[in-house]
């Protein structure tokens, strides 16, 4: 592979009597990630998934299919998210988490954010990473979500309001706004967040 890091995460449904099947393809370099020392990764996905995974080592090519006729959709498509978030550069530690049922994956484009120009991305993911990754922390204290930049693309483990405000905090960094107006903005939003799950959660209880 070459140093720029691409990910194809592609899906294709196919649909036999009684079988679906999800196609995806992941970088070469996140195999080893998504299968694990001894296949510990994958037998566990699969276990918590209900489903069958079979990877092609040569072109990275994945397909998932129920592994019992109970396996549901969701099940299916909570696997390729969990698929797709290593293929993205996170741990499978923190991939684990897209497997709730309130979490998802958000994705950033940052070629369709800021062009093809290696010089200007590279300092687009400096200021999303920060001085020794400080920005990205900040970022993932302040929403409680997981973030990773991998090659041209920066993804984003949390529940949805949650990760969609990572989603537009970052955004604003693309865009040339300064950290400081960033995390106040994100702040605001945050409290915000919150207080309208308190009071959700109030209002379900009496």
């Amino acid at each position: 592979m070459s140093n720029e890091k691409k990910v194809n995460t592609s899906i294709s449904f196919r649909t036999l009597p009684g079988i679906s099947r999800l196609y995806l393809k992941i970088p070469l370099d996140r195999i080893g990630v998504l299968i694990g020392e001894r296949g510990e990764v994958l037998k566990k996905l699969m276990d918590c998934t209900r489903t069958k995974i079979t990877i092609d080592n040569v072109n990275g090519t994945v397909i998932i299919e129920p592994a019992t006729p109970s396996t549901t959709p969701s099940e299916l498509l909570k696997a390729q998210d969990f698929i797709k978030a290593i293929a993205y550069g996170f741990s499978p530690e923190r991939a684990e988490r897209v497997l709730g049922e309130d979490q998802v994956l958000v994705v950033i484009d940052l070629k369709q954010q800021v062009g093809p120009s290696p010089n200007h991305l590279m300092r687009i993911k400096g200021r999303i990473i920060g001085e020794k990754g400080k920005a990205r922390k900040n970022l993932e204290e302040m929403t409680g979500t997981y973030i990773s930049i991998y090659g041209d693309y920066v993804a984003i483990i949390g529940d949805y309001e949650s990760a969609n405000a990572a989603r537009e905090a970052i955004e604003l960094l693309i865009q040339g706004r300064q950290h400081s107006t960033v995390y106040r903005y994100l702040d605001r939003v945050m409290r915000r967040i919150k207080r309208r799950a308190m009071t959700e959660l109030w209002e379900k209880h009496y």
